[in-house]
C-alpha cells in the first residue's frame, strides 16, 4: 500500500492521472446529453461575468466540461498533493487553477487561505469567474462565509450551481464525492444569484450564508430529480 501511496505523489504518476481524468471527464460529457435549469443560464451568467459559481464538495468534477471556449474561469485547488491531480486536469480542460486552502468558517483565516482569497479576488478583478466549493472544510453542505466574503469584497454575483448524472458512483466518504458515469442523462442547474452588499455586516452576512446554503441544496436536489426521474422516451 505504502509503495503505491508512494508512486501517487511523483510528479510523473499526478500528471499521467490529471490528464487521464480530464480525458476521461470529456468522454463523460461527449456522451451524455445534458439539459440546462433555466434554459437560458448561460445567457445569464455571460450578462454578469465575471461571477462565482459555487457548488457543493465532490459534487463538481463534471463542471468544467461545461465551459464554454471563450470563458475565462479560474478554480480554486487545495495545495494538498491530491489537489495537484485535480489542477493538472482543470488546467486541460482549459480551467485555470488558484492553489490554496479554503476558509474554516469565519474566513480565510490561515496564510494560504489569504493568498487564496487575494487570488480570487485578483482573478476576478482580470475578469475571470472563479468556480469553487462553498462547504466548510470536511463538513458537507455547511457553506462557509469566506465566498460570502468574496462576493462582498469582490461585488460579484455567486450562481449557487450543481450538476448530475443519471449514471453515477457515490464514494462513501465525507462530502459522498460523486464520480459521473458516462453514456447518461445529465442535469446543469443555478439557483437564482445572491449578491452580498458592500457594507453587510456580520448579521447580513451569516443571512447570505444561510441563503447560499439553501439555495445549493436547492439546486442539487432539483440536479439529481431531473436524471432521477423516469425516462420517459422509453
Amino acid at each position: 500500500m505504502g509503495f503505491w501511496r508512494d508512486i501517487g505523489r511523483q510528479q510523473w504518476a499526478k500528471v499521467a492521472i490529471g490528464v487521464a481524468a480530464a480525458e476521461y471527464l470529456r468522454f463523460v460529457g461527449a456522451t451524455s446529453r445534458f439539459t440546462l435549469e433555466p434554459e437560458d443560464i448561460y445567457q445569464r451568467g455571460e450578462a454578469e461575468m465575471p461571477i462565482i459559481l459555487a457548488f457543493w464538495h465532490g459534487q463538481h468534477f463534471i463542471a468544467p466540461v461545461g465551459r464554454k471556449g471563450e470563458h475565462r474561469v479560474k478554480m480554486l485547488v487545495s495545495r494538498h498533493h491530491d489537489g495537484e491531480v485535480n489542477a493538472i486536469a482543470a488546467e486541460r480542460l482549459g480551467v485555470g487553477t488558484i492553489r490554496g486552502s479554503g476558509n474554516h468558517g469565519n474566513s480565510f483565516v490561515h496564510k494560504a487561505g489569504a493568498a487564496a482569497f487575494q487570488g480570487m479576488l485578483e482573478a476576478l478583478a482580470d475578469g475571470y469567474s472563479v468556480a469553487m466549493s462553498a462547504d466548510v472544510p470536511k463538513v458537507a453542505r455547511v457553506a462557509g462565509l469566506g465566498i460570502v466574503k468574496l462576493a462582498q469584497a469582490s461585488g460579484r454575483p455567486i450562481y449557487p450551481s450543481a450538476i448530475a448524472t443519471s449514471r453515477r458512483y457515490v464514494v462513501d466518504n465525507w462530502d459522498r464525492t460523486t464520480i459521473n458515469l458516462p453514456f447518461s442523462r445529465g442535469s446543469g442547474v443555478a439557483a437564482e444569484p445572491l449578491r452580498v452588499a458592500a457594507d453587510a455586516d456580520e448579521a447580513a452576512l451569516e443571512a447570505a450564508r444561510r441563503l447560499l446554503e439553501e439555495r445549493l441544496n436547492a439546486a442539487t436536489e432539483r440536479a439529481y430529480a431531473l436524471v432521477d426521474r423516469p425516462n420517459r422516451s422509453k
